[in-house]
This record gives structure tokens, C-alpha cells and sequence, in this order.
């Protein structure tokens, strides 16, 4: 990787996760100095998505081809305008700002075929906002014949490596990044996490489990565990990048099947995670974990986790908590800027490393 002995950018980045919880914004400097990255948050927040947005999200796999394409205008602007927000709301200064990174919302993906999809208009984001916007980061790594997923990785790689050995993200799905002692990363998706918990939770009328209350006052269920456990991915060494689709296609199945309370559903689908979780870190022999993602804030599935797990757990500040993958979107935006390759062929699978992102210019 070749860079220059000193850089600096100030970018802000966006994450909008799986699991609909809203949209992270996240104000960040970055700096290279004597070979390595730093960085330092300025400003983050959560935007929670109106209702009318949410519910098109939720269909967003149903809708029309014209459909699609108008929600996806429509949630850039709503990007854009919740930038502005924030940059009102804590004085920034606009014209500091390198760029915008955003991640965009998926959709669809399905990289066997070639294809993956993120809404969020970047053109839109930067017309609103007058901010240089990068979106779109994961096609080209799915065009060289990657996953496009995980991208996360480069950044516990180059900005996080001194915090544990093994970086775990609880969201919609968990995913997590092995630093191995050649240098190389290792990481991939391990399982559903908060889109199969909510998507139990919100039969009940709640958006969540908060801190794992339902699923800690039952047992889970033994056969739906079993079958749970049983199925293809978690037997592939390093199983594909997981989506929506295969959640309706392989998950909900089992549990359609099994004649048990939507409460005993939840702890089951908590106590998968925890194993499947656990079982992923003890295989690479990780010492430590450094976890992040909302679910981390459900200390029953943390306990679990522990329960299983050989090594040390290592929770961070709630800012980096909530935000890193807000932060590390911003700093592959960074790495586009610089024209350095920032997806990582060693984890997506594809055939060389890229410079990921597509720039939209105000």
C-alpha cells in the first residue's frame, strides 16, 4: 500500500444496517502519520427512520422495478437531509468536509449472481447536501467475483489491530474479522443476529429484545436448536455473505415447522447466535474479541457469548459500539480517495483487490 508520509481527511460516514433500527451518521478525522492510520470521532448520532419510510423499506424486496427506483431517490434525499441536520445541529463546518461515505440500505444480494444492491441515491445525497458523496461500495468487488462482504475488516485491520485478535459485529446479522499472525484477515458473516430476533419480537409488538428479557426468562427449544445448528452454511469453512433472501429462504423455514410460542422462538434464536458465535471464535483459537453493533447492548446474548467462548470479551465505549461501521464506511472512503484498494480478497473471495465506491460530485 503505497501513501504519502502524511493525510489527513475529515469525512462523514453513514450505515444503515439490516436490522431498520436507522440510520448511523458519523463525523470523523482521519490521519496517516509514521506508517500507521488514526482517527478521532468528532460527532455521531442515530437517525431513526419516519414510518412511512420504514414500512417502503421493509417491502423494499417486493416492489416494482419503478418502484425501486424511486425509493431509492427518495431515501438520498432523505440521507441528504439528515446530513444537513447534522451538521446544523453540531456547527460543522460544511466546507471541512472531504466527503460523504455512505453505505447505502441492501436490498438484494446475491453475489453468486453477480449482483448486489444498495439504495440511497448517492447523486441525490450530494445534490442535497453539496458534500462530494461515495456510495456503492461493494459492486465492484462482486463484479471480480467477491462476496462484497464483509468490507468492515480493512478497518479492524489498519485502525482497531491493538484492541483484540478477533473483531465481532452484532446487527442485523454477526459477522466478524480474524487478524492471523501472517498479517492476512480472515472474516465472514457467522450468522442471523437482531433481524431474526426482531423479526420475533415485532409479533409481539416490541421493536427488540431489550437486554435479552424475553429470551433469558425461557429455554430454548432443543430440536429447533438442533435443526438450527444443522443447517449447510455453518458447516462451509468460510460460509457465503449472508442476506434477507437466504433468511427466507433457509431460516424461517425451521422455525415455521416447529410447534412453539414466538417467546421460545426468540431464546432459541438467541441461543443459536451466542453458539454459532462462539463456536466460529473458538475455531480460529481467537484469545480476544472486540464486539460491536446494537447487539451488543443485549447483555443475555453477551453472557451467552461468554458462556461459550474460550477467550477474553472486550466491550468498547458506546460511541464505537454504535458507530464503527459508520466510522470504517467513512474511512473506505478515505482509502477510495487515495485510490487504495479497500476490500480485502482475502475475505470476500474476490479475485483482486479493489477500490470499491463510486463518487458523486456536487
Amino acid at each position: 500500500m503505497q501513501v504519502k508520509d502524511f493525510l489527513h481527511y475529515e469525512l462523514i460516514g453513514l450505515m444503515s444496517g439490516t436490522s431498520l433500527d436507522g440510520v448511523d451518521i458519523c463525523h470523523v478525522d482521519f490521519f496517516y502519520k509514521n506508517n500507521k492510520w488514526s482517527y478521532k470521532t468528532h460527532n455521531a448520532r442515530t437517525q431513526v427512520y419516519p414510518a412511512h419510510l420504514l414500512k417502503q423499506l421493509k417491502n423494499a424486496v417486493n416492489l416494482s422495478g419503478l418502484e425501486l427506483f424511486s425509493l431509492d431517490q427518495q431515501l438520498g434525499v432523505f440521507f441528504g437531509e439528515c446530513i444537513n441536520n447534522f451538521i446544523a445541529d453540531f456547527s460543522i463546518q460544511k466546507n471541512a468536509i472531504t466527503a460523504i461515505a455512505s453505505h447505502g440500505h441492501t436490498v438484494f444480494h446475491q453475489p453468486d449472481k453477480g449482483l448486489t444492491v444498495q439504495i440511497g441515491c448517492g447523486e441525490s445525497i450530494a445534490y442535497t447536501t453539496g458534500i462530494n458523496t461515495i456510495n456503492d461500495f461493494r459492486t465492484k468487488d462482486v463484479l471480480h467475483g467477491g462476496q462484497g462482504a464483509p468490507l468492515v475488516p480493512i478497518g479492524d485491520q489498519l485502525l482497531f489491530s491493538e484492541q483484540a485478535d478477533a473483531f465481532l459485529n452484532i446487527g442485523g446479522f454477526a459477522n466478524f474479522s480474524v487478524l492471523n499472525t501472517d498479517a492476512t484477515v480472515t472474516a465472514f458473516d457467522i450468522c442471523p443476529a437482531n433481524i431474526i430476533i426482531n423479526y420475533f419480537t415485532r409479533q409481539l409488538g416490541l421493536e427488540y429484545d431489550k437486554d435479552g428479557t424475553i429470551a433469558s426468562a425461557q429455554t430454548p427449544d432443543d430440536t429447533l436448536l438442533n435443526l438450527l445448528n444443522e443447517i449447510d452454511a455453518y458447516n462451509q469453512p468460510q460460509p457465503p455473505s449472508l442476506g434477507w433472501e437466504w433468511i427466507e429462504q433457509v431460516i424461517l423455514p425451521v422455525y415455521e415447522h416447529q410447534p412453539v410460542s414466538i417467546e421460545v422462538k426468540i431464546a432459541t434464536a438467541t441461543e443459536h447466535a451466542a453458539f454459532q458465535i462462539a463456536r466460529r471464535l473458538n475455531e480460529y483459537h481467537c484469545k480476544s474479541v472486540f464486539i460491536t453493533g446494537g447487539g451488543t447492548k443485549n447483555t443475555f446474548l453477551i453472557s451467552r457469548i461468554e458462556h461459550y467462548f474460550n477467550g477474553k470479551i472486550v466491550i468498547p465505549d458506546e460511541e464505537t459500539i454504535d458507530f464503527k461501521e459508520a466510522l470504517i464506511f467513512a474511512f473506505l472512503g478515505v482509502l477510495h480517495l487515495e485510490n487504495i484498494p479497500n476490500c480485502l480478497p482475502s475475505v470476500t473471495g474476490a479475485s483482486k483487490a479493489v477500490v470499491g465506491g463510486v463518487m458523486h460530485r456536487a
